[in-house]
C-alpha cells in the first residue's frame, strides 16, 4: 500500500512538472488591430505582446512607412514583442487609408509633412494608446520609426512628448521649426544610410546643429554602402535611391536593442 501511495505521489509530481514546463512554451505572441481617434478621425493600430511575460514592461510606439500601415510595420511589431516589449504600430493616415505606389503614397505622406501639428496630434493619440495600456511601464516608453515613420517619431519628440527615448530607421531629418529642438526630453538614435541620397546633406547638417545647440542626447550611426530603406527586404531599386541592406538591417537593429537596454535599465 505504500509503494502504491507512493507512487500516485510520483506520477502527480511528474505530472505538475511537465504541466508547469509546458506554460512557457504555449506562450505565443498576442496581437490585435484596435480602434482609436483622434479628433473625428477614426484610426486603426496594431498591438503585439507577449503573454507569458508577467506585470508591466516598457512599451514601444511603432510608426510605419510612406504607404502606411501595413505588414511591414506589424512585423516589427511582432519582432519587439518577441523581445519582451509591448509594441503598438499606430495609425497616422486613418482607417482604411493605405496609399497604393509611390505617387498615392508620396502624396499621403506629404499632408503630413506640410502640416506638422496635424503629424503630432496623429502619433500623439497613437502614443496615448500605448500609454494607457495596463500592461505598459508608462515611465518606460520609446518609438520607433521608418522612413516617413522616421521623421514622425522625431516630430514626436520635438513636441515635448515625454519618452525615454526614439530611433530613427532611414527617416527623413528636415525641421521647419528648428527651435523645437530645445524641447526633446528623449535620447535620440539615427540610423542613417552613409549614401541615402533621398535625405539632402543640408538637412543632415542643420539637425546635427539644431541637436548641439538644443544640447539633445544624440547618437547617430551612419552606415557606410548604404542606401534609403536599408531595413525593409521588400524595398530593392536602387535607380531610385532605396535598396534593403542586410548587413545593416541587423546591425541597425543590434543598435536599437542596445539603446533600449540603455534607456531602460535593462
Amino acid at each position: 500500500m505504500f509503494h502504491v501511495e507512493t507512487t500516485k505521489h510520483l506520477l502527480v509530481a511528474v505530472l505538475m512538472a511537465f504541466v508547469g514546463l509546458a506554460g512557457p512554451a504555449q506562450a505565443a505572441i498576442k496581437t490585435q488591430l484596435v480602434e482609436y481617434k483622434q479628433g473625428d478621425t477614426t484610426l486603426e493600430g496594431y498591438l503585439a505582446y507577449d503573454d507569458a511575460v508577467q506585470g508591466q514592461r516598457p512599451g514601444v510606439l511603432v510608426v510605419h512607412e510612406w504607404d502606411g500601415l501595413g505588414d511591414y510595420a506589424k512585423k516589427r511589431a511582432d519582432m519587439l514583442a518577441q523581445l519582451g516589449y509591448v509594441a503598438f504600430a499606430a495609425d497616422i493616415y486613418g482607417k482604411g487609408v493605405r496609399p497604393k505606389g509611390p505617387q498615392e503614397s508620396g502624396a499621403e505622406a506629404g499632408k503630413y509633412m506640410r502640416d506638422r501639428n496635424l503629424l503630432r496630434a496623429r502619433v500623439l493619440a497613437g502614443l496615448d494608446q500605448l500609454k494607457n495600456n495596463p500592461m505598459v511601464d508608462p515611465n518606460k516608453i520609446a518609438a520607433i520609426g521608418y522612413r516617413f515613420g522616421g521623421s514622425t517619431v522625431l516630430e514626436l519628440a520635438r513636441s515635448g512628448a515625454d519618452l525615454a527615448g526614439v530611433v530613427t530607421f532611414h527617416g527623413g531629418l528636415s525641421n521647419p521649426n528648428p527651435e523645437d529642438a530645445k524641447k526633446i526630453k528623449a535620447k535620440v538614435l539615427v540610423l542613417h544610410g552613409a549614401d541615402d541620397s533621398l535625405v539632402a546633406q543640408k538637412d543632415i547638417e542643420q539637425f546635427q546643429k539644431d541637436m548641439r545647440d538644443a544640447k539633445a542626447d544624440l547618437t547617430f550611426i551612419s552606415y557606410a554602402g548604404t542606401l534609403h530603406a536599408f531595413t525593409n527586404p521588400s524595398v530593392n531599386d536602387p535607380a531610385h535611391g532605396v535598396q534593403y541592406n542586410v548587413r545593416s538591417d541587423k546591425r541597425s537593429w543590434q543598435a536599437m536593442r542596445d539603446f533600449f537596454a540603455e534607456i531602460f535599465g535593462q
